[in-house]
């Protein structure tokens, strides 16, 4: 049986004034820390950002969410800065700094992400991803001063939770779990599967609010259209050309 925690998890956005204690945060990361590796590497740094000041110039790196509230924010970075510098001590040659190693550094930084977020929400506390750390990569990493090789790759906001969450709708089984190999799907096929998130009340306002004729124009057109995406996609990547890739 699976634990009812995984199929009743939601996200919370608003939390109580209450302080988490240092303790607290430091069991949590320090389990966190057993989450698998790439090569047992740990490639991942998290940073936590609790005054107030620095929370709200946080804050508008990630567009003002109503979660940074939260009386933590903590953001994860991929970090091969750390590895890199460990071989250069020890006159070990480290060429980390390219693709390959950023994917890795990316995945060690996400599951080390959502490892904390299982504990901290076991532990009592809410949780909401941040997931607009890429967006603005370089100003959040002038901020809080990452060297090369470093990058933002989420931002956890963590509290306790002044209200139940949401529960959102999820694709069904079919749609995530493949049997041996890819499946193709017919358009009709696409369809039935996403019925669940056209569906959803929450998701009718939005098309209704937007102006649009389905939910995949709200997406496609308004929440993360062509031309965001490929500004801060130039963005991102003249950054990481700078400090990361040679």
């Amino acid at each position: 049986m699976i634990n009812q925690y995984f199929t009743e998890r939601r996200s919370v956005r608003k939390f109580q004034k209450k302080e988490i204690s240092q303790s607290l945060l430091e069991n949590i990361i320090t389990a966190a820390a057993k989450a698998p590796t790439c090569g047992n590497m740990q490639l991942y740094t998290v940073i936590a950002t609790r005054e107030e000041s620095r929370k709200k110039e946080l804050s508008a790196y990630h567009f003002n969410q109503p979660a940074c509230g939260a009386p933590v924010l903590l953001t994860v970075c991929a970090d091969f800065n750390r590895f890199t510098r460990w071989c250069n001590i020890n006159n070990a040659d480290a060429g980390y700094d390219n693709f390959l190693s950023f994917t890795s550094a990316v995945a060690d930084a996400m599951i080390f992400a959502q490892q904390i977020c299982t504990i901290a929400e076991m532990e009592g506390l809410g949780t909401c991803y941040l997931g607009t750390a890429t967006y603005n990569a370089p100003e959040i990493a002038s901020l809080l001063k990452l060297p090369e090789m470093v990058m933002p790759i989420a931002c956890l906001a963590i509290g306790y939770p002044d209200e139940d969450g949401v529960e959102t709708e999820r694709l069904p089984l079919r749609a995530i779990l493949h049997d041996e190999e890819y499946r193709s799907d017919s358009d009709a096929d696409i369809t039935e599967l996403f019925r669940v998130k056209d569906e959803y009340p929450a998701n009718q306002k939005f098309i209704e609010e937007n102006g649009k004729e389905n939910l995949a124009q709200v997406f496609a057109e308004v929440r993360y259209p062509r031309a965001m995406n490929e500004e801060f996609s130039a963005k991102l990547l003249k950054w990481l050309n700078a400090t990361w890739y040679k």
